[in-house]
């Protein structure tokens, strides 16, 4: 990437890829969509693709809404204009099958620490081609050489590795194996719309979804005059982990029209239960009638 080339991303990316787009000073255009539609998507993303374009970055499910957005048809519409696709992976990896080959992927990215249940700091970077070595050093092997050694892994792998990072992700990613990702969202699926039913007999609660076919573990909600920020300290002190704010993706806010207050966003895993889901609602709803 150079200054001034064109790059089509979604309207619900995170700062993890508008900001280095930004610190890169390309031409950043963005496919905007409604919420929780995604043939529209797919429209947007058609209209912005021209001769000009260099990369398309995707997410493929919004860290604010748990919107899953139509990865496979915009990489569809990538291959057949040869643009390099780009897949941000973080909230989908573990709950949501990834098939690299079938998108034509140049890169998919994933964090270790959400839905592959590794510690923090911890990640991976899938390569549909071959890489070049973003880091040069030591590696235990062709020492005499003053060149990366030209052999898998030792080529990519320079220095002092995070061998317990690497080892908790393995099991993470040991434990999404045996689990199976379609058990996996069918599980948090299931407590989303629990979630998303119980916050909507609440009165004065607007919520951002259904559990539906085109969402992941992760809702997002809002209570009428209440600052969000606020919302979420409150049930933080009744032991309600959430997060509140803009949630560094304040382009999606924008796609769904929340810039402005922000949301509430609740998220699952395949460790919570029914019951968790319920206290949760609970806590809310004694929330809002001003219940200690």
């Amino acid at each position: 990437m150079k200054p001034g080339d064109a790059v089509v991303i979604s309207g619900y990316e995170h700062n993890a890829v508008t900001r280095p787009l930004h610190a890169l000073g390309v031409n950043i255009r963005v496919a905007a969509g409604p919420l929780f539609d995604p043939e529209a998507q797919v429209r947007a993303f058609e209209r912005q693709l021209d001769e000009t374009v260099r990369a398309v970055i995707c997410n493929h499910v919004s860290n604010v809404f748990g919107f899953i957005l139509p990865v496979e048809g915009i990489a569809a519409l990538c291959r057949e204009r040869g643009i390099p696709f780009v897949l941000d992976a973080s909230q989908s990896a573990g709950c949501l099958p990834v098939h690299m080959g079938e998108l034509g992927a140049a890169f998919v990215a994933m964090p270790g620490h959400k839905g592959l249940y590794g510690p923090q700091g911890t990640g991976l970077l899938l390569c549909g081609a071959e890489t070049h070595p973003l880091l040069m050093g030591g590696t235990g092997s062709a020492s005499a050489l003053q060149a990366m050694p030209d052999f898998l892994p030792d080529r990519l792998e320079a220095g002092t590795h995070n061998m317990p990072g690497i080892a908790g992700l393995l099991e993470g990613l040991r434990y999404v194996q045996t689990q199976g990702t379609e058990r996996i969202l069918t599980h948090e699926r299931r407590l989303i719309r629990q979630a998303a039913a119980g916050l909507s007999r609440i009165p004065g609660v607007t919520v951002y979804g259904d559990g539906g076919a085109v969402q992941a573990g992760v809702l997002s909600f809002q209570i009428d005059g209440m600052d969000c920020e606020a919302v979420g300290e409150a049930l933080g002190a009744r032991g309600i982990a959430v997060r509140a704010g803009l949630h560094c993706a304040p382009l999606a806010h924008q796609s769904a029209g929340t810039l402005e207050a922000g949301t509430v966003r609740a998220s699952v895993s395949a460790f919570n239960t029914p019951q968790e889901v319920e206290r949760f609602t609970q806590e809310v709803a004694r929330l809002t009638a001003g219940q200690k």
